[in-house]
């Protein structure tokens, strides 16, 4: 098997039109978001293939090689269970307590990349994170960009998961503590 490599260009995309494909991607994308804003970061962490890269590009940065690019957040998954662990510790004190966060998704385009090995899916859908903590409310708007594979049982596992916010950081509260 051919190592994937991160997506950092279209390659030989094309757009996946069967309902019952959408579909199942769209409920993935959505049980993702309920996992992340209900604080089962465990079971969201097994989402993850274990060669995934979650990136957060840093603004202005997007569409830029990331291996030679600032990025907010470029975790592997040892890193990314890094901070799960640290999220759900009690000496996570930018979470302390925890933030309450609601996820909206909407447009989810999808597309088959068929050069890649094993074959992946590609979704892509805009997003709006609401946080609130401490009678705060932060707003963080992007697109997320999720390529999927299957697992041996054939559910999906997230490959790479890019989160793009359309604004700064200090427009949204100046932190990231959160799992965008």
């Amino acid at each position: 098997m051919t190592r994937t490599t991160p997506m950092t260009g279209a390659g030989h995309m094309r757009p996946v039109r069967e309902p019952a494909r959408l579909s199942e991607v769209e409920q993935f994308l959505y049980h993702e978001a309920h996992l992340l804003d209900s604080w089962q970061l465990d079971e969201w962490l097994a989402l993850m293939h274990p060669e995934v890269l979650y990136r957060v590009p840093a603004p202005g940065s997007e569409g830029r090689d990331p291996r030679s690019t600032l990025q907010v957040i470029n975790d592997r998954h040892l890193q990314l269970a890094g901070r799960v662990t640290r999220l759900k510790s009690k000496h996570a004190h930018a979470e302390s307590p925890k933030s309450r966060t609601r996820r909206l998704l909407s447009n989810v385009r999808v597309e088959q990349n068929d050069e890649q090995d094993p074959p992946a899916l590609v979704a892509h859908a805009n997003f709006h994170v609401m946080r609130t903590r401490h009678a705060e409310l932060d707003h963080f708007i992007g697109t997320y960009r999720h390529m999927l594979v299957r697992s041996a049982d054939g559910s999906f596992l997230v490959r790479e998961r890019v989160a793009t916010l359309d604004h700064g950081i200090p427009e949204a509260g100046g932190t990231v503590s959160i799992i965008l």
